[in-house]
């Protein structure tokens, strides 16, 4: 029997604003030579690295972290880190603030220093110091816990956070991981999955289908806030059809066994 594969510390943020008639939210298109999950329409976020746990030491450069664990504080801190390189779209204060970084100040960090952090040119806990930010970790709110298969080669152990994307920030992708980025219903993206206009990785599927439900981000935070959250590691199964995924239903996804399509 082959080895079980360790998985990665991962997180990843749905960012969401009100639009006319449905919450949006806001997702990007990996890069087709990206080794995980290439060309899929997927929310910004990625692997929690060693300066993610550097930060977590560093309590002046966070808010909000109180009663969490150094393992939870490091998954928002590597949330909002990606989501910033990823998106230039920042969830942090200016030291001594109650409110977020407005999209001027945001942009101004972003255009000085974003291309510098992907580069690795510079550390995001230099470019938070230098700036006197805090990350806002309060704003996150844990939505999902999914791990990767035990047959996969690569595997990911990845929380799901809701955030509300700061006002008139409205993200870019960095041209880098991801080619494109869009605001998009829940709906709209699952439709397009549906359809073959978008690659949507599984488990991103069901959080849209979930988060479909819930008419306004308020609505989609406050219902995030009173689930408890289930881990989900899928067990997938080779059928004649294809594949079908057994996942936990006390996880809150609608059902148990899914059909995922053609091996391959």
């Amino acid at each position: 029997m082959p080895e079980t594969s360790a998985s990665r510390p991962a997180s990843t943020i749905l960012l969401l604003r009100d639009a006319a008639k449905e919450v949006e939210v806001f997702m990007m298109v990996r890069h087709h030579q990206i080794e995980f999950n290439s060309g899929a329409l997927v929310f910004p976020g990625g692997s929690v690295d060693a300066g993610d746990n550097e930060i977590v030491a560093r309590a002046d450069l966070y808010s909000g972290g109180e009663g969490l664990s150094e393992s939870d504080r490091g998954f928002r801190i590597a949330a909002i880190r990606e989501t910033f390189e990823e998106s230039g779209i920042l969830l942090a204060r200016s030291k001594g603030s109650n409110t977020p970084v407005d999209a001027r100040r945001a942009g101004e960090i972003a255009d000085a220093h974003r291309v510098a952090l992907n580069e690795h040119k510079i550390s995001f806990m230099s470019i938070l110091a230098d700036n006197g930010l805090q990350l806002a970790l309060d704003t996150l709110v844990p939505y999902a816990h999914w791990i990767t298969p035990e047959s996969m080669p690569k595997r990911f152990d990845t929380w799901f956070f809701l955030a509300a994307a700061p006002p008139d920030q409205l993200g870019a992708h960095d041209g880098r991981e991801s080619t494109d980025s869009i605001w998009v219903s829940p709906r709209e993206a699952v439709e397009g999955g549906e359809s073959g206009r978008f690659k949507l990785p599984f488990p991103t599927t069901r959080n849209l289908i979930r988060l479909a439900k819930q008419g306004s981000v308020s609505a989609a935070l406050d219902h995030a806030k009173g689930m408890s959250i289930v881990t989900v590691m899928p067990v997938m199964t080779k059928t004649e059809s294809g594949r079908q995924l057994r996942i936990p239903r006390e996880a809150g996804y609608d059902g148990e066994v899914f059909e995922v399509g053609a091996v391959g």
